[in-house]
């Protein structure tokens, strides 16, 4: 049959983007990857585990201040089932690259606790499913068990990753608390990512979310004249006079 299709031993591809900065902690996820390497080692006495861990590419992109630091540690990690790259893709390369991922990493993290990170955007506008470092707002965007994950420690990142790139071959674990009823309904055996990707092609997109959430008010806001207390300038004005 002339089908296209992945082949079986491939490696996951993990996508993550950053500035480089103090902003984003990536030594977080640096300590994920060397927890999810030991936690691969440990598994692959399963054959099932091993075919799931064949190898795991996470690719690094963005420029900043850091990024010359964080390559250094990077060399010095010696990973077994996981290789890092670090690059920088031209505005038209980059959603290709993400188009190809399994799951993407957010550590973005709001000073302000009310902007959501728009790499996340760019990879749900891709359909990667998405393990992103949890703060204030996010839940209006990444909603831990339907579309992605959300984890606080890098413990938690290893284990979310390790749970999503596990079932991409061995389909939905029932012991998952956090699989979203979708998931559960789903007659057919399919990875926790796959179920995800599905949840987020049913997402409202921004046209939607206007309609539905911003249109009416901002419409009324600037349908309503607006009142000018003039009480205390005609007060100036008489004692001036």
């Amino acid at each position: 049959e002339n089908k296209i299709k992945l082949r079986g031993d491939r490696p996951a591809l993990v996508i993550s983007s950053t500035s480089w900065t103090p902003d984003e902690d990536f030594g977080l996820l640096l300590d994920a990857l060397v927890t999810l390497d030991g936690k691969a080692k440990q598994s692959l006495t399963t054959a099932a585990v091993a075919a799931s861990f064949s190898h795991i590419v996470v690719i690094v992109t963005g420029k900043g201040p850091q990024k010359l630091f964080y390559q250094e540690k990077i060399k010095s990690l010696h990973l077994t089932h996981i290789s890092i790259f670090t690059m920088w893709l031209t505005p038209s390369d980059y959603p290709k690259l993400l188009g190809c991922a399994d799951l993407g990493i957010s550590l973005h993290t709001s000073t302000s606790g009310i902007d959501l990170p728009m790499k996340v955007l760019d990879m749900f506008g891709c359909e990667v499913p998405v393990c992103a470092k949890k703060f204030d707002c996010l839940e209006e965007l990444v909603v831990d068990g339907v579309n992605g994950r959300v984890f606080d420690t890098s413990d938690q990142l290893a284990d979310q990753m390790f749970q999503l790139l596990l079932s991409q071959n061995g389909g939905i674990s029932s012991s998952n608390e956090n699989v979203s009823k979708s998931e559960m309904n789903n007659s057919e055996k399919i990875s926790m990512l796959e179920c995800y990707r599905k949840n987020i092609h049913g997402m409202a997109r921004w046209r939607e979310n206007w309609n539905e959430c911003a249109k009416q008010v901002i419409w009324t806001a600037a349908s309503t004249p607006l009142s000018v207390d003039t009480t205390k300038d005609e007060e100036s004005d008489k004692k001036e006079n």
